[in-house]
């Protein structure tokens, strides 16, 4: 984690983030959070709390041949590469439309009734069922270290990349450089601030994998991931590989494009390092509404509501399995979802917040956890089940 302090000036700049995938997102363009998308998934990503207001938002926008030589130059005197092989790189790197189109449309943007359909099906159920039952040992062990239900491990691999069956077939060198070079600039004043973020977000990332590649001797030019640039099965950004992947098998490497043990050990470590993930804590309840409560929309997707409080604007968890966990905490927030058959009321408790550094969306969150209860054989829409029926949500 010492990077990702080091890194906490950018995080500043990304403050008000609406939403990525290798386990983090981007800040996207007029969106909820960055998609994992059905093609193809992005990463979570840094956030931070907004910072006072200094005046209007001046535009960091430079000519790309201005802009690249200084990034040139910074990478190699920030992470100690070769000026010389950073150009070449980026010589070969071509600007692609498609990334830019894709990264323009994210998926979470839709309504929870369009959105749940996309991940909550029977062949991912299915897939991930067998999946868990195939690598069961391998993920039992992960658990056991981290705290992190097997079935919510294989339920991120498998709302991320179909459980590695779609890593993404962009060239990650391309995906980066287009999105932090070519990413079209707007002179609307409520944009400018996203889209220095998004430009400041995406040249970290790319100078981050430089950095990964001379840490690791991965050939960043062979690299395929997402239209965002995340990467390997649970689809990393280059600085949370960096920051959070960890060596799952102890064979001295950390490979998360082949080695599941790698891959399981460092989703887990990623939501215990990066979420705060509390072993044993609840995920999320559904809630009951009040006859007459007042429509409430927290802001952010920070627990940082005690039950009493939401109780009190008329909000109470229809089960009592939100108050099992012993020695952790139950604070929580309320989700507002757009369902099939009306509104839903969730609370979100730590560890669904937990998933959300993962992809900042509630969208995202909840189709993790709820194609987690499915693959673990619960009914994952259920709201009276009883104490000691299901092991962590």
């Amino acid at each position: 984690m010492s990077r990702s302090h080091a890194r906490s000036a950018l995080a500043g700049a990304l403050a008000l983030v609406l939403a990525a995938c290798a386990t983090q997102s981007p800040p996207p363009p007029a969106a909820e959070s960055q998609p994992a998308a059905e093609e193809d998934t992005a990463a979570p990503e840094p956030e931070a709390a907004p910072e006072p207001d200094s005046g209007p938002v001046v535009s960091s926008y430079q000519p790309i041949e201005v802009a690249r030589p200084e990034f040139v130059r910074t990478t190699a005197a920030r992470y100690d590469v070769d000026p010389e092989w950073i150009e070449r790189v980026l010589d070969g790197a071509e600007i692609r439309q498609s990334i830019i189109t894709a990264m323009s449309r994210p998926a979470e943007a839709k309504p929870w009734k369009d959105y749940r359909p996309i991940f909550i099906t029977d062949a991912r159920i299915n897939a991930g069922r067998a999946f868990l039952a195939e690598h069961r040992e391998a993920l039992e062990r992960v658990e056991a270290r981290y705290g992190v239900p097997a079935e919510v491990i294989v339920a991120i691999l498998g709302v991320e990349t179909s459980y590695g069956g779609n890593m993404g077939s962009y060239p990650v060198v391309d995906a980066i450089y287009t999105l932090a070079f070519a990413y079209p600039r707007t002179d609307e004043p409520g944009k400018i601030e996203r889209e220095n973020r998004r430009e400041a977000f995406f040249r970290d990332e790319l100078a981050q994998l430089f950095a990964l590649g001379k840490e690791t001797g991965l050939d960043i030019t062979t690299l395929k991931g997402s239209y965002a640039g995340a990467m390997g099965w649970g689809q990393f950004m280059p600085s949370s590989y960096r920051d959070y992947a960890v060596d799952g098998d102890g064979d001295g490497k950390v490979d998360l494009f082949n080695n599941l043990d790698d891959v399981f050990a460092s989703v887990a470590n990623y939501f215990v390092e990066k979420g705060g993930w509390e072993r044993g804590g609840p995920v999320v309840v559904r809630a009951n509404r009040a006859e007459g409560a007042a429509d409430f929309e927290p802001e952010g997707l920070e627990p940082r509501y005690s039950l009493a409080q939401l109780a009190a604007r008329g909000y109470t968890a229809a089960t009592p399995a939100a108050h099992r966990a012993d020695g952790v905490s139950l604070d929580a927030t309320l989700l507002n979802l757009e369902g099939v058959d009306g509104p839903e009321y969730w609370l979100g408790f730590n560890n669904f917040y937990a998933i959300t550094r993962y992809n900042i969306s509630k969208h995202y969150a909840m189709a993790v956890y709820q194609l987690a209860e499915a693959i673990a054989g619960r009914d994952p829409l259920a709201v009276a089940e009883a104490d000691g029926e299901r092991g962590e949500a």
